[in-house]
């Protein structure tokens, strides 16, 4: 895992075939077989080593800065391996490592009194915010835009700081987390209401 997780740092996610890793490990592709089912597995034990690189700490109260905490451990670990994050986003994990994170996100927030059914909305919400916060690992700090026919009032694009990705990301997170905390307010006051 940690070879194939090392082909896809280094050569992008298309990179990933079992004959590739088998190469850098020295040994002919079919005898990986021996160790995994397919690719599908790889993809998992890869998610399982970056899960581990996180620092997801199950105890963080109260629930605003659990969310808080395990999305930055999130986007952290997507900025060291931004080109797993595409083979991460596309498809359902099956790794035990990363369904113990959502059990323990649950728990925080069933504990906090959300209800059920909003679980893995939230989850899932702030999960599609770092997959599109991970798009922007890599790309070019300036944006090349054409020499002519611009449209009046991009003065803030051509002008960002050379931050504007943090600074996207800590509003959002921020926005996000504070429009939680304002909806379970409202839904706390309808049920004791």
């Amino acid at each position: 895992m940690q070879a194939a997780l090392a082909l896809v740092d280094e050569e992008g996610a298309t990179a990933l075939s079992t004959t590739r890793i088998a190469a850098r490990l020295g040994v002919k592709g079919p005898s990986l077989y021996n160790y995994v089912s397919g690719r599908d597995e790889i993809i998992d034990g890869i998610c399982d080593l970056i899960v581990a690189e996180m620092e997801l700490d199950p105890g963080i109260r109260p629930w605003t800065a659990a969310l808080d905490s395990w999305a930055r451990a999130y986007r952290a670990a997507f900025a060291a391996h931004p080109n797993m994050v595409p083979l991460l986003v596309t498809r359902p994990t099956q790794s035990v490592t990363a369904l113990q994170s959502y059990a323990n996100a649950f728990a925080v927030l069933r504990e906090a009194g959300w209800p059920e059914e909003h679980l893995v909305p939230i989850v899932q919400c702030i999960e599609y915010f770092l997959a599109g916060a991970a798009l922007d690992f890599g790309l070019p700090r300036k944006a090349s835009l054409p020499t002519k026919g611009l449209p009046p009032g991009l003065d803030p694009l051509l002008n960002a700081p050379p931050n504007f990705s943090e600074l996207a990301f800590e509003t959002g997170l921020s926005t996000l987390i504070r429009g939680f905390q304002e909806t379970l307010n409202s839904l706390l006051i309808r049920h004791d209401g």
